[in-house]
């Protein structure tokens, strides 16, 4: 597992970010009538190079150089890294993470307007805009749930994930027993589950639970306690290790893949790599189950969006308009659908959507998605760096879900 990001404190984040932004220029000879931009992708390099590709033969007067850092935690410190020293990439993902800091030191060209902003659902635009503005251009939503193996949970009984968390922690200790290992989840980032069981309880509420946390009406300690401490029950009842907090999510999935356990916190992002590492597996996607006053839930969000540096010059900023006009068309939507199974959300594609992921696509289209990362109104790279160090602590016994909780406070205040 890779370290927790070292950080400044925000404000003096966003402080040093906007004084660099004059400063901030990008690489790239032009020759022959080719503008070079540089590319930061959040998207793997297996799967964003073939679009690169399809993008330079229809455009040769534009030339991608592109490099990859995964998310969340390593990208974000990349793209701060590069953006403070002066090198920010032409074109980089604006995500749930940095994007208050990135718009707060107006590090974002404004793409309200553009003809490749048409079509994209409000809900996405919202996400990366603010007083009208729109900072990403963002192409689809995704969701987090369970992913089961379906001879594993035949084999006690099952066909499905149980709707309850309580009756979820019976199935478990039933594989358990079977000599199954019955759950792993990536804790590397915000854990699924959480994030699940948080926006079934904010969406009955009204104002949500960040408003009334941000408002200085509630606190973290109120909201997350409760949900924290049922979460904690997959490890302090021994239906998972504490050993997870070393495992990324690449490695719990390859360890589905191999038939190693029954269920695990995923998106559509690991169907590919699932169906070609075993073809023969027989499994599919459900809801993170509910708590006794909530309902199921996924995690989720609009997909992190792709931004224009406000420090590169006027020729390089159109041509990487160019570079997401062709993100935004038909064949471009189309190619980045098919690369990474996301549920695309533009108007002029309608993706055909594995069957393994079909039980959470209406909840995407309904907007029954949450993150906490998009929901908070400030200090959300922070907050996120301090909630998933926590939750490792708490998941390795070091503290109680109710520290976890006060720490965020904490961190909030400060």
């Amino acid at each position: 597992m890779k370290s927790p990001m070292t950080r400044v404190t925000a404000g003096a984040a966003v402080l040093a970010l906007a004084g660099s932004i004059a400063a901030c220029s990008s690489d790239g000879g032009e020759a022959d009538g080719v503008t070079t931009i540089s590319f930061l992708s959040w998207t793997g390099e297996e799967q964003m190079e073939p679009i690169i590709e399809a993008f330079e033969e229809e455009n040769p007067e534009v030339r991608i150089e592109a490099s990859y850092s995964p998310p969340v935690a390593e990208y974000i410190q990349t793209l701060q890294t590069r953006v403070l020293s002066g090198t920010a990439p032409d074109v980089f993902v604006v995500a749930a993470e940095n994007k208050t800091n990135l718009i707060d030191a107006g590090a974002v060209v404004d793409l309200s307007g553009e003809p490749f902003m048409e079509g994209i659902q409000q809900f996405n635009l919202d996400t990366y805009g603010r007083d009208g503005a729109e900072y990403g251009l963002s192409l689809s939503s995704w969701a987090a749930g369970y992913a089961y193996n379906k001879e594993m949970l035949a084999d006690v009984g099952y066909d499905s994930i149980p709707e309850t968390w309580d009756e979820f922690l019976v199935l478990l200790q039933d594989l358990q027993d079977a000599g199954h290992t019955p759950f792993l989840e990536s804790v590397d980032q915000m854990p699924t589950t959480v994030s699940a069981m948080l926006g079934a309880k904010t969406s009955e509420m009204d104002p949500s639970l960040d408003d009334e946390i941000f408002a200085g009406e509630s606190t973290f300690a109120e909201q997350w306690t409760p949900i924290l401490e049922e979460y904690n029950r997959l490890y302090t009842e021994g239906l998972v290790s504490p050993d997870v907090v070393a495992l990324d999510g690449d490695q719990v999935r390859d360890e589905f893949a191999n038939e190693r356990v029954a269920i695990i916190n995923a998106g559509p992002w690991i169907i590919n790599a699932v169906q070609e590492a075993n073809p023969e597996l027989q499994w599919e996607f459900g809801q993170v189950p509910g708590l006794p006053d909530g309902m199921p839930y996924q995690a989720g969000a609009a997909a992190p969006g792709y931004a224009i540096s406000a420090s590169s010059d006027e020729e390089k900023q159109e041509a990487a308009k160019t570079f997401l006009t062709f993100l935004a068309s038909e064949q471009g939507v189309e190619m980045f659908h098919e690369a990474t199974n996301d549920v695309t959300v533009t108007e002029n594609f309608t993706p055909e959507v594995d069957p393994v992921f079909e039980p959470l696509v209406t909840p995407i289209r309904d907007g029954q998605l949450y993150l906490p990362m998009i929901a908070w109104q400030r200090d959300e790279d922070v907050l996120n760096v301090e909630a998933v160090a926590q939750v490792q602590r708490m998941i390795q016994g070091q503290i109680g879900p109710e520290d976890v909780a006060a720490a965020l406070d904490a961190k909030l205040s400060s």
